[in-house]
């Protein structure tokens, strides 16, 4: 080999081995890079996890210690307690659920019992009750959880069968899916009501304002009047579509404008309520008492409602 050729050879040799320890400090160098990228990712998902773990701390330190609050004999105490609830609510959806059930139980609890000690109980709800009330109505029903059973539980949103709110002001509040089955609601306001979707089977709503309010059935399950004491109710503008006032009681009830289509008041007293614009197209009035209604008459009766010889007309 000539000297000009070792020369090369040895510059040859000097740049693959350059080159080597090129590759091997960019290796090292991605390794580098790849454990720091690793050690960082385990290091931010502990400082997460720390930290989801300290904020569900947290929402159990504020539920625990509104639920305490609700056990108070100061009124003011609480509402505190009722209203720490609401927005922990609003914070934890996953908790939404629970605490709402926990707010229903209040009322139900706290409401005026048939054997209390006065002559005559209270016109309207105590005020925690009425903020009770004034919180379910105002939720969030997309976040309730779905009834198990809708057999058996209609009432995904709060489970006030049988409670007292009679006066209570419940206007524009939203009650969708909620159980109100054999619940008093005589004088109550329910003006604007979403009650679409609610258990309403025995209710007491003699003298309520319901106007305005939806009970539309068509497309939802479970609103139910059935034997509902409506009273003189107000039930003007009222969409009751599809809804189900079999054998309910509704003399003196003003039905001003009240859309009536399909629903069924088979067996309903209607005995002087006035339907003076009520659409009442494939309505079942079968068996109903309509002696003395208002505002139509027993042909414009005859023409779009669904009727037999059980049906009672004046004579």
């Amino acid at each position: 080999m000539t000297a000009t050729e070792r020369v090369e050879a040895v510059n040859a040799a000097r740049h693959t081995l350059i080159q080597a320890a090129t590759g091997l400090v960019v290796i090292g160098g991605v390794v580098f890079t790849a454990q720091g990228l690793w050690y960082t990712a385990q290091s931010l998902d502990a400082s997460q996890q720390a930290q989801r773990t300290a904020e569900q701390g947290q929402i159990t330190d504020r539920y625990t210690k509104a639920v305490e609050q609700l056990g108070s004999t100061k009124v003011d105490v609480r509402l505190g307690g009722l209203y720490a609830l609401e927005r922990l609510a609003q914070d934890s959806p996953r908790d939404h659920q629970t605490i709402y059930d926990v707010i229903a139980a209040f009322v139900r609890e706290h409401d005026p019992k048939p054997n209390v000690e006065d002559d005559k109980p209270p016109s309207s709800p105590a005020t925690d009750v009425q903020a009770a009330l004034t919180i379910i109505g105002r939720r969030n029903p997309s976040r309730d959880a779905p009834a198990p059973n809708l057999a058996e539980i209609r009432a995904p949103g709060a489970v006030l069968r049988g409670a007292n709110l009679a006066g209570a002001d419940l206007f524009e509040a939203n009650l969708s899916n909620t159980d109100l089955g054999h619940a008093q609601l005589q004088y109550a306001v329910l003006i604007a009501a979403d009650l679409s979707g609610t258990n309403l089977f025995g209710a007491n709503l003699s003298h309520a304002d319901l106007a305005g309010a939806n009970l539309n059935n068509l497309d939802l399950g479970g609103v139910d009047l059935t034997r509902a004491n409506l009273i003189k109710a107000n039930l003007s503008d009222t969409n009751l579509r599809g809804v189900s006032l079999s054998r309910a009681t509704l003399s003196g009830a003003n039905l001003n404008r009240a859309d009536l289509r399909r629903a069924t008041l088979s067996g309903a007293n209607l005995g002087g309520a006035d339907l003076k614009g009520a659409n009442l197209g494939g309505a079942d009035l079968r068996g109903a008492n309509l002696s003395d209604v208002r505002g139509v008459t027993q042909r414009e009766i005859r023409m779009v409602a669904v009727v037999d010889e059980t049906t009672i007309f004046s004579s």
